[in-house]
């Protein structure tokens, strides 16, 4: 139990005795307290009509908040009992036992003026003051909610008050004070002393702020930092390096403390959850169930050939696959991507969540997506060499190390959609998750299936063409129509594009990218003997499904140009 003389001169912590705030505060104004004392007994009851209306002000949103409050729960009896009158007798009878002084109010003020309820202890009033009724509806005209303080005149003396819209009953929440009455006693008293309050409290200030603030000095230095730190949504450490041994000096340190252990499990918080979602969990110190309809772009990627790579490698494919998640990840966030879910070896972006990348989401989706093969590509390299580096060591690779090295050369597709979807947080309180739900969702993922049909690294809807078409004029990509699919599950063709940087195309790539279009409309018009002739010409990996479907065949009589898939 802690004993007089530590209260006073504070605990030791290991060698340093945290000395109390209060000890050296109390120690440099006794001085003055005790001048102040004999100089006049009055000045205790000097208040500042300031600091009167703030407590005052203080005290009527007490009991405000009790009235709305009492009121918002008549409102849930009303809606039962359907008694309007018995409601506001309760509400009335409720205020006034809050009322202490002779000539307060508390009233429920009608839009148009009217007395829903009046909880007074003097005559009973007709109507509201008009004067006062315009400084409540005006913000009204904004919004149907408003709050704040007020002063009018009531059968003809001046009051001060609180109000508070309610939206259910359709009231003004009023409670006000009558002014003279407020200020009777204050009034006299400070007509007494205020000569000599004057005098003392000028000299009481002046050489105690200066004290004060040497005093408390680190006291700014730790608000300031505070202050920058609410600013930027980056927790720091404060530099209390020179500071005293004070209790605000150990404020200081606990709050180090704090902050080190906050940046760890925001750190680790971040991880688990999609950038803006740790970020308005940040500001707001709160998660909710909500989501809203956006228009966003959605990438789907998807490693070829998993299963037979989980067969070969086993357990160890975990390893893999954090190698190509760490590269992958990494180029989504750095185009403003959001990770929606990351499913076994597949991957679920969204673009567009950040109020300044919507206009680009579509374009840092397809940069992602040729980072993504880049970076897969990087990976098969590392692994070609690694095979030549044990070649040259053993001279030959064995059966079983042959395998691992094919089930390790990763081959990626990416399928990028987007449209109107649901974004937000769904789940419960007790366990949550940020989603993306909308039928675009889905085709980014059937896009990506298509990437394995057609043999092109990333496949794109109209929306996503459209979309950057519109936006970026300067996007530097082309977009090769690829086919019209009506995909398994849908009952409409759509047209499939593949996303490709203008910097990838030379002079034969754009010839054979000609012959192949020249080839798709042929296809498109059921000129298939005359399409087979482009694809079998055309050296582009994407034709060789052209050439097999057309080799030798002919459209079907109800041909309208769409490929039906009878697979995802």
């Amino acid at each position: 139990m802690e004993g007089p003389l530590e209260r006073v001169l504070g605990k030791k912590i290991g060698s340093t005795r945290v000395v109390p705030l209060v000890t050296k505060i109390v120690l440099i104004f006794s001085v003055f307290i005790l001048v102040s004392n004999l100089t006049s007994n009055y000045i205790n009851l000097m208040f500042n009509r300031t600091e009167l209306i703030k407590l005052t002000k203080e005290l009527l949103v007490k009991d405000l908040k009790a009235a709305y409050a009492f009121a918002s729960n008549q409102f849930e009896i009303y809606q039962f009992s359907g008694d309007l009158k018995q409601s506001m007798a309760n509400i009335e009878a409720s205020a006034v036992r809050d009322l202490k002084n002779s000539k307060a109010v508390c009233l429920g003020v009608k839009p148009d003026g009217s007395l829903a309820f009046q909880a007074l202890q003097m005559a009973r009033l007709e109507k509201f003051p008009a004067s006062g009724l315009a400084i409540l509806t005006t913000p009204v005209q904004d919004q149907q909610s408003a709050e704040g303080s007020i002063s009018f005149l009531l059968n003809g003396a001046e009051y001060f008050g609180v109000y508070k819209y309610n939206q259910k009953w359709d009231m003004y929440i009023l409670r006000a004070e009558e002014l003279n009455e407020l200020y009777a006693n204050s009034r006299r008293i400070f007509a007494n002393v205020s000569l000599i309050i004057v005098a003392l409290t000028l000299i009481s200030a002046v050489v105690g702020i200066v004290l004060i603030q040497f005093i408390l000095r680190f006291v700014g230095i730790i608000t300031s930092a505070i202050m920058r730190m609410r600013a930027t949504s980056q927790m720091e450490i404060i530099d209390i390096a020179r500071a005293p041994n004070d209790e605000i000096t150990f404020l200081g340190a606990a709050f180090n403390s704090l902050s080190s252990s906050i940046n760890n499990l925001v750190t680790i918080f971040r991880k688990f959850v999609s950038k803006d979602v740790a970020l308005q969990a940040y500001r707001e110190m709160h998660i909710r169930l909500e989501g809203s309809q956006k228009q966003l772009t959605i990438l789907f990627s998807d490693i070829r050939s998993f299963t037979t790579m989980t067969e070969t490698l086993g357990t160890d494919i975990i390893k893999l696959l954090n190698i190509h998640y760490d590269r992958a990840i990494d180029s989504i966030v750095k185009n403003d991507g959001v990770i929606g879910s990351l499913i076994g070896d597949a991957v679920l972006a969204v673009y567009g969540t950040f109020p300044d990348s919507v206009a680009h989401k579509s374009v840092q989706a397809i940069k992602s997506a040729y980072l993504i093969q880049e970076n897969a590509a990087e990976l098969r390299k590392q692994m070609t060499e690694r095979r030549e580096e044990i070649v040259r060591e053993e001279g030959t690779l064995t059966s079983e190390q042959e395998k691992v090295y094919r089930a390790v050369l990763l081959e990626v597709g990416v399928g990028i959609d987007g449209g109107a979807v649901f974004y937000g947080n769904i789940g419960s309180q007790e366990r949550m998750t940020n989603t993306v739900i909308g039928d675009n969702v889905n085709s980014a993922s059937r896009l990506e299936g298509l990437t394995r049909i057609y043999n092109v690294p990333v496949i794109c809807s109209g929306f996503v063409k459209s979309d950057v078409e519109r936006n970026i004029p300067d996007h530097g990509l082309i977009f090769p129509e690829i086919d019209t699919v009506q995909v398994k599950g849908k009952t409409e063709g759509k047209r499939i594009y593949w996303a490709l940087p203008r910097n990838k195309l030379d002079d034969e790539m754009e010839k054979e990218l000609e012959t192949f279009s020249r080839g798709l409309q042929l296809y498109y018009d059921g000129n298939w003997a005359e399409a087979y002739k482009c694809f079998s010409h055309c050296g582009l990996p994407l034709a060789t499904v052209f050439t097999y479907r057309t080799k030798g065949k002919t459209s079907p009589k109800d041909w309208n140009g769409v490929w039906e898939m009878i697979t995802k």
